[in-house]
C-alpha cells in the first residue's frame, strides 16, 4: 500500500545541533519500500547526522539519524539567513508547581530545528497557523519561513517575501486548553517597525463572545500593554476590552523580559518581571470557559506596515503554564 506526503525531504544537523534542510519534494507518492532522493549541498570540514523527513496527513515523521563527516574544506561559501543571538541574563526556566498553581506545561527549546523544520522537531501545533492573512491582512502567517529553535530559544524571522510579509503563530501545548491558569513566558524581540506582538490566550470554540485575554501585546520595539474582551461584547468584527484605558510596561521589548498572566475566577492580572502592570476591573471581563496559549507574532494593527526591507528577530527563551489549584 502507498501514501501520498505533501513534502518529503532530507535535513542534515552539525555537532552544534544546527540543521539544514535540503529543498523537498512535493507530493510524493511513498511505497512501502525503500524510495531514493538524490540531492547534494557543499558542507565545512566536521561531523553531521542526517535523516529523512516526510509530511503526509499534515504530521513530519523524522526517520533513522546516520552519520557522516567531511575531512576538507569546501571553496565556496553557503549563503544564510543571518540567525539571532544567543540569550543573554539567562533566567532559567521554572520547575514545579507553585502556590495555588500547579505546572501542566514547560517549553525550554534545548533541541534545535532549522527554519522549515520546527513542526518535525516540536510538533505541527508549534508551528502554529499556515497559510493564511494575519489580523491586519497585511501579513501571511508562514511558519516554515519564519519559525527556527538556535541558542535555546524559539526564532521568529520576521521579513517580507514576494512582497508579503511573513509572520507565525504557534500554539502551545498541542492546542491543550483549560479554564483559569497562569502563564510565564520569557522573550526579545529587536524593533521592527510594522510588526507586532499578541501573546494570547483565545477560545477552544473560537467563540469571540467568550472572550480573549492579551499579554505581552504591542509593537516590536515598544512597551508592551495587557487587556482582556469583554464577554459578550463582539459585534461587527471587534470587541471591548478591560481595562478601558491602555496601561505599559515600564520597559520595552528590546531586552530579555518575562511576561506572567495569572486568571482565576476573581480576575485577571499582568505581570512584567515580577511587576503587576494591570488588571481586569470588572467580572465581564474574567472568562470562564477553556482557552488555549498562542504566541502570535503578526503586522501591525496602527495602520503602519512593515517596509520590504524590514527584517529581524523575536525570541522565546522559555515558556510555562499552569492549571489553577486553589487547595494545593
Amino acid at each position: 500500500m502507498s501514501t501520498t506526503a505533501q513534502r518529503y525531504g532530507v535535513c542534515v544537523r552539525n555537532s552544534a545541533g544546527e540543521n539544514r534542510d535540503f529543498t523537498p519534494v512535493s507530493n510524493v507518492s511513498l511505497p512501502p519500500y525503500p524510495r531514493t532522493l538524490t540531492t547534494a549541498a557543499k558542507f565545512v570540514v566536521g561531523r553531521y547526522k542526517f535523516f529523512s523527513g516526510v509530511l503526509p496527513n499534515n504530521r513530519w515523521w523524522a526517520g533513522t539519524a546516520l552519520t557522516f563527516t567531511v575531512a576538507a574544506t569546501v571553496t565556496s561559501p553557503v549563503m544564510a539567513t543571518p540567525t539571532a543571538a544567543a540569550p543573554t541574563n539567562a533566567s532559567a526556566m521554572p520547575v514545579g508547581n507553585l502556590p495555588n498553581w500547579t505546572q501542566n506545561y514547560s517549553e525550554d527549546f534545548t533541541t534545535a530545528a532549522a527554519r522549515g523544520s520546527v513542526d518535525a522537531v516540536y510538533g505541527s501545533p508549534m508551528a502554529g497557523y499556515n497559510g493564511f492573512s494575519d489580523t491586519s491582512g497585511h501579513g501571511t502567517y508562514d511558519p516554515g519561513s519564519v519559525l527556527s529553535v538556535s541558542n535555546g530559544a524559539l526564532d521568529y524571522y520576521l521579513h517580507t517575501e514576494n512582497g508579503r510579509p511573513r509572520v507565525a503563530a504557534p500554539v502551545l501545548n498541542n492546542y491543550a486548553g483549560q479554564t483559569y491558569g497562569r502563564y510565564s513566558v520569557r522573550f526579545r524581540s529587536d524593533k521592527l517597525p510594522g510588526y507586532k506582538i499578541a501573546f494570547l490566550l483565545w477560545p477552544e470554540t473560537d467563540d469571540w463572545n467568550e472572550g480573549e485575554i492579551d499579554w505581552p501585546e504591542g509593537n516590536l520595539g515598544d512597551r508592551m500593554s495587557p487587556a482582556s474582551a469583554i464577554k459578550g461584547s463582539y459585534s461587527n468584527g471587534s470587541v471591548k476590552f478591560d481595562p478601558p484605558n491602555r496601561v505599559y510596561s515600564a520597559t520595552d521589548s528590546t531586552g530579555w523580559h518575562i511576561a506572567t498572566t495569572e486568571w482565576t475566577p476573581g480576575g485577571v492580572q499582568w505581570f512584567w518581571d515580577g511587576q503587576l502592570v494591570g488588571s481586569t476591573t470588572q467580572p465581564a471581563g474574567v472568562p470562564d470557559t477553556d482557552f488555549r496559549w498562542v504566541l502570535q507574532a503578526e503586522t501591525a494593527l496602527d495602520g503602519s506596515t512593515p517596509s520590504a526591507d524590514t527584517a529581524g528577530h523575536l525570541q522565546v527563551d522559555w515558556a510555562v503554564s499552569y492549571a489553577y489549584s486553589p487547595n494545593q
